[in-house]
């Protein structure tokens, strides 16, 4: 799989689902009704709309909010287009000692 698609559906009441997908391909009815579309191949925001409005199309700040609520389907994807995850190590550093003067 190449791409995350990101749809957003608000009901009669006001309440607005999401729809999440992940796809081969981008077919034309995607790029009309897909609010966001992220290529894992490329690592590229080929869109991102809400409401009509256009939002920032950084690669890093998009991603890095999805990642929150789907971890393990953007670790597959960016594993299955050939890009290693390197997690953050913790700091390793010891707390300074204060200066006895």
């Amino acid at each position: 799989m190449r791409y995350l698609l990101l749809t957003y559906v608000t009901k009669p009441n006001g309440q607005i689902d999401e729809q999440m997908e992940v796809s081969r391909r981008v077919r034309r009815t995607d790029l009309q009704t897909a609010n966001v579309i992220l290529d894992f191949k490329k690592l590229e925001v080929v869109k991102a709309s809400m409401g009509g409005t256009q939002v920032p199309r950084d690669w890093d700040r998009v991603v890095g909010y999805y990642y929150q609520h789907y971890a393990s389907t953007i670790e597959r994807l960016l594993k299955e287009n050939g890009y290693e995850i390197v997690k953050p190590e913790e700091s390793q550093t010891r707390p300074q000692e204060a200066d006895p003067s």
